[in-house]
């Protein structure tokens, strides 16, 4: 998605720990124009998969999520951080070693919203090291639900998140590929895969 990788080009910042900041663009404000445009391109790739739901995390997966869920017409449940006393029982739960909060996460999703006979695509904003993902896998296997495929906004190559999640034997399609990156070569980014 070129119009993306231009952003990130334009407005990326490289912190220290190898993290790249794009709160500009997903995580904190969001283009309502980018975001629509990821949602086209992730329903382009995964309606031949014929999903039933769409799949992620709060609070950062939550706009590509819904855009790509709006363009596919299917509802988007997200797994939630916090198992708020409104949580139908019983939950799928799994726990997330999150590098951007500081530790692991325990992620919550209520049985009501799903299960067997579900067809799921998951859509998340980054694609690192593929703890996030797998956690959200172990979930909806244990739902009953089939995992079809993972997008994600941003893949950070170089973190091999793709190697990790190859047992998966599902596809993987992100929009924007992170080569590497450096203070001396700045953001070497392309279009995804």
């Amino acid at each position: 998605m070129q119009s993306l990788v231009e952003a990130i080009k334009e407005q990326g910042v490289i912190l220290p720990g190898g993290f790249l900041k794009v709160d500009g663009l997903v995580n904190h404000q969001l283009l309502p124009h980018l975001t629509r445009e990821m949602g086209v391109r992730f329903a382009e790739h995964f309606a031949p998969l014929r999903p039933s739901k769409v799949v992620t995390i709060e609070v950062s997966g939550i706009a590509p999520a819904i855009s790509a869920a709006m363009e596919l017409g299917v509802p988007m449940v997200y797994a939630r951080k916090k198992k708020p006393l409104t949580m139908k029982e019983p939950t799928f739960t799994a726990e997330s070693v999150s590098r951007t909060k500081g530790g692991a996460v325990n992620l919550f999703i209520s049985s009501e919203f799903l299960g067997p006979g579900d067809r799921v695509v998951v859509i998340d904003d980054f694609l690192a090291s593929g703890g996030t993902l797998r956690a959200l896998s172990r979930m909806i296997a244990e739902s009953g639900a089939a995992l079809l495929g993972f997008g994600c906004v941003v893949e950070k190559e170089f973190e091999e998140g793709r190697l990790h999640l190859a047992d998966l034997n599902v596809p993987i399609h992100t929009l924007a590929n992170i080569v590497r990156m450096s203070e001396e070569e700045g953001i070497v980014v392309e279009v995804g895969r």
